[in-house]
């Protein structure tokens, strides 16, 4: 497994998540940072975009799931979102931290986030 690392910190695209009916009607922004584990020493050597894994594409995958598809919870948003970073071949692990700025809870909160942690 690499031991080196691509961070997207900071993502955000605006989805309908949410347990309650006003969140999946009316949707919000979500946030998204993901930690990717990749060996990054072929693209090191070959300086070439086929040896590493493409983030732009990356990006808009991960964007897409937020937009155009719908969970109840952000722990089901984070996992569909560790399968989707997974499947790129390089990738041997992979942390995402999924942010619900606007969570509606009781209290005030600067931010509610999920993280989960997964290998292939």
């Amino acid at each position: 497994m690499g031991s080196d690392r691509i961070a997207l910190h900071g993502l955000t695209a605006f989805g309908h998540h949410g347990v309650l009916d006003h969140e999946r009607e009316l949707g919000q922004t979500f946030g998204v940072d993901v930690d990717l584990d990749v060996d990054l020493a072929p693209a090191g050597r070959s300086d070439d975009l086929a040896d590493t894994v493409d983030y732009g594409a990356l990006t808009a995958d991960l964007a897409a799931v937020v937009r155009d598809e719908r969970y109840a919870l952000i722990e089901r948003l984070a996992e569909r979102l560790a399968e989707v970073c997974l499947a790129r071949p390089r990738v041997d692990a992979v942390t995402v931290t999924v942010h619900k700025p606007h969570a509606p809870v009781p209290e005030p909160v600067a931010d509610v986030t999920v993280t989960v942690h997964r290998r292939r």
